[in-house]
Order: structure tokens, then sequence, then C-alpha cells
């Protein structure tokens, strides 16, 4: 892991705003595109913006990194991190609205360009901080003392050793209780 990547992760998961600022710019070129790909069908990009996915599949990471729930090592991993969290998202609207058979007329031509998306605005990148620091909130004293060895970069084994229990146990614990957060603070869809 680079130095510089691996401190820029760590701010993020201690809810450090200016290091979710940067991690925002320094992903959203690349995250957008993607986006737009995802959202070719006009029906689909017309009941889900660019933004709205973008700022989903924000939130979620935010949550889940703040929860150590990631293993990046790069900043590619990162990349392919969140290009999956847009599959999953886009895929996962598509199938509640189920919009590819939807047979209500759209409001705009199919060949009408995007309107330019601003970017996350600072207020929103400070609403992803404090969704973090709520969910580590929501965690019991166990799963905290988890969280917090994975903040200092501790692999499963090591966190086993520690606190006792197998690591995968302990990982799939961490994660069942992350999907319960994110599905309680909005962030993942109960039924996705």
């Amino acid at each position: 892991m680079t130095e510089g990547f691996e401190a820029l992760l760590q701010r993020v998961r201690a809810g450090d705003q200016s290091a979710a600022a940067e991690l925002v710019r320094t992903y959203r070129p690349a995250l957008m595109r993607v986006i737009r790909v995802r959202l070719a069908n006009p029906r689909l990009r017309q009941l889900h913006g660019e933004s709205d996915v973008f700022q989903s599949v924000m939130g979620s990471f935010f949550v889940r990194a703040a929860l150590g729930q990631y293993d990046l090592r790069t900043p590619e991993d990162l990349a392919r991190l969140l290009a999956v969290m847009v599959r999953n998202k886009v895929a996962e609207k598509a199938r509640r609205r189920d919009v590819v058979r939807d047979a209500e007329p759209l409001d705009e031509p199919a060949s009408a360009p995007a309107a330019p998306d601003p970017g996350p605005s600072p207020s929103r990148v400070v609403a992803m901080r404090e969704l973090a620091a709520q969910a580590r909130s929501r965690l019991s004293p166990e799963l905290m003392a988890i969280v917090l060895l994975r903040d200092e970069q501790l692999g499963w084994n090591e966190i086993a050793e520690r606190v006792g229990g197998s690591p995968d146990a302990l990982r799939k614990r961490l994660t069942r209780a992350v999907d319960d957060i994110a599905t309680a603070l909005g962030v993942e869809d109960p039924h996705g």
C-alpha cells in the first residue's frame, strides 16, 4: 500500500472531512464515467440521476469504510471497488423499478444530453462524514474494538488472536453488523 493512499484511507476511516473531500475529488471523475455507462438506459437515467447514484455509492462506501469492512491496498483496489458498487447500485435500482419494461413515456428525448453534475457540495461531504460517525456509534463495544483494530491495519488473523474467535467468524459478524447498520441508515436497500 502506498504511504499516501494508506494515510488517506486512515483519515477517511477516522472521519476526517478533508480526507473525505480529497477522496471524492480524486475518484469522482472516473466514477462518474462508470455511472454514465451504467445509466445508459434513458428511463433509468431519468429516474435515477448520475448524482443520485454517486451519492448513494459514496454514502455506502464511507459507512462501510468507517466500520473497517474493506481491505484496500492500492488506489486501483479502491477504484475497482467503487466501480463494482456502482454496478450493484444501478442493477438494484433497475430491478426495483423494472425500468426496462416500464411502458410510461419519457418526459425528455432519449438523445438529450445529461446536465453536467457539479459534484458533491461541501455539505454533502460533511453529511457523508456524519453518516460514518453515526454508523460507528451504532456498533456494540465488542464490534467497535474490532473496528479499531482494523483501523490499525491489523489482519483478521491478528484480530482473532487479540479478541478470540476465528478470523472468518469475526469478519462475518462484522459484515452482518455493517449490513444492518447500512440498511438502518438508509444507505443500503433492505431488499436489494
